[in-house]
């Protein structure tokens, strides 16, 4: 069965860094474009980072360009986001995402992780 499982959610202070992770199983992660997601209360859902399904390409979100980096290890099928300077705006359920695009396409999410940036 297909599986997306985030880890290293919780709470951190302004300024602070924190590692998500994302493990999959049940397809092949190498075919695969994954991408963080936020969704904070009030706001509506955004593509964070992503990255090309062969690690070449990446993309951010204006909000986080320069201050967290998407990153995948193929050989443990995870991806990664690492956030710096993290302000309370961070806060957010974060959810991995992972598309491929062939006879038809293929999507998949996570459950989510909290991540609470606050003092």
């Amino acid at each position: 069965q297909v599986q997306l499982v985030e880890s290293g959610g919780g709470l951190v202070q302004p300024g602070g860094s924190l590692r998500l992770s994302c493990t999959a199983s049940g397809f092949t992660f190498t075919r695969y474009i994954m991408s963080w997601y936020r969704q904070a209360p009030g706001k509506e859902r955004e593509l964070v980072a992503r990255i090309s399904s062969n690690g070449g390409s990446t993309n951010y979100a204006d909000s986080v360009k320069g201050r967290f980096t998407i990153s995948r290890d193929d050989a443990r099928n995870t991806v990664y986001l690492q956030m710096n300077s993290l302000t309370p705006e961070d806060t957010a359920i974060y959810a991995c995402n992972a598309a491929a695009y062939g006879i038809g396409v293929m999507n998949y999410w996570g459950k989510g992780t909290l991540v609470t940036v606050s003092s």
